[in-house]
């Protein structure tokens, strides 16, 4: 018996190692964050500016896929729109238009998780890009992309100075690009064959396939998620662009200025949720962000002014992750964002840790 209690004493001690290693190694760390970036510059990209000076930056000008994040473009074209009256943002919108967009199992339940908050069998069109944003739905974000025009859309990249961005393109309608095209073959070759598509190719199946779904809404019935390696072809096909491009951009929002009044006022309902939390009202003036992420990605754009007058831009893109690496990050982001944005020390070592000009 005694020596059965030392064996039970024994493997509960090595459990309750292994629980508080496995804690300790996901449990939020801003460190892990810097560390990372500052160890894989040929998979990470970071731009960070502290009053309108250039604190750090790592591969800030290499191309890269900003999954969610490129939903800031949409959202800053229906902020333009909404305030040149070219639509009214109260306008109601039925739910099963939206529907058409939504592919079960494609998105993280965000767009269940915002059709939660919403009553009635309708949204207004201010309420969808809300959800875009907040919640991340790429349902909404197609349907927005439908409805402001993806040329428009496109558009107001180059006429915000942005020179290296890839074409935006329905994203929920690529995801069935190789059940459309490639329909019987699967495994390696159905990787070779995706990869095989022209860009043009890949961006008109993208709209040909959205046409589809607008018109019948069983297109997309019984089509199985693509596995992982073809998520690795989409993921790395999304829209892409620099973080010097995104947290130059993050301080055009920043100013509250670059747009007119009104354009800042329909993009701060938007982009700044952030400011609902009473907690957050005491320190912050203003802050809004973007993030993204894929099996593979993880991408996030950010600005803020506190009440000091201090004003920050943040960008930073990660690709190439495991899923460990990925989970471990995801619940050190807010500690690494909270302490670039209040703690001066770890700014600083921000500053010491990736440095300048390092692309």
């Amino acid at each position: 018996m005694k020596k059965l209690l030392l064996i039970l004493g024994g493997i509960i001690t090595i459990l309750a190692l292994i629980i508080g290693i496995t804690f300790s190694y996901f449990s939020p760390n801003k460190n892990h964050v810097l560390s990372y970036i500052a160890k894989h510059p040929e998979t990470t990209s970071i731009t960070l500016f502290r009053n309108g000076s250039l604190v750090a930056e790592q591969s800030s000008d290499e191309m890269r896929p900003l999954a969610s994040t490129v939903k800031i473009m949409i959202a800053i074209e229906y902020a333009v729109q909404a305030s040149e009256e070219i639509f009214n943002p109260d306008s109601m919108i039925a739910l099963e238009e939206l529907d058409r967009f939504y592919f079960q199992g494609s998105d993280g339940g965000a767009h269940p998780a915002w059709l939660n908050t919403i009553d009635a069998d309708s949204a207004t069109i201010r309420e969808i890009a809300q959800g875009m944003i907040r919640y991340s739905s790429n349902a909404n974000t197609d349907w927005l992309s439908a409805f402001l025009g993806l040329e428009n859309i496109n558009r107001r990249i180059t006429s915000l100075g942005i020179k290296n961005h890839s074409e935006i393109y329905y994203l929920v309608s690529s995801l069935f690009i190789a059940h459309e095209r490639f329909p019987t073959i699967e495994g390696e070759p159905l990787i070779d064959s995706l990869q095989s598509l022209t860009q043009k190719e890949y961006v008109d199946l993208s709209d040909e396939i959205h046409q589809k779904l607008v018109a019948d809404t069983s297109y997309m019935t019984g089509v199985p998620l693509i596995g992982l390696d073809a998520q690795k072809v989409w993921s790395d096909r999304l829209p892409a662009s620099t973080t010097t491009e995104y947290a130059q951009l993050m301080s055009k929002l920043n100013s509250k200025t670059y747009f007119s009044a009104q354009t800042h006022q329909y993009l701060d309902e938007v982009m700044e949720s952030l400011m609902e939390n009473p907690a957050n009202q005491e320190w912050l003036s203003h802050a809004g962000m973007k993030g993204g992420s894929t099996a593979f990605v993880l991408t996030k754009a950010l600005y803020a002014k506190d009440k000091d007058g201090e004003t920050t831009e943040l960008a930073y893109f990660l690709d190439g992750l495991t899923l460990i690496e990925s989970i471990r990050l995801q619940g050190s982001l807010n500690a690494f964002e909270l302490a670039i944005l209040t703690d001066d020390e770890f700014l600083a070592k921000v500053a010491e840790r990736i440095g300048i000009n390092s692309n």
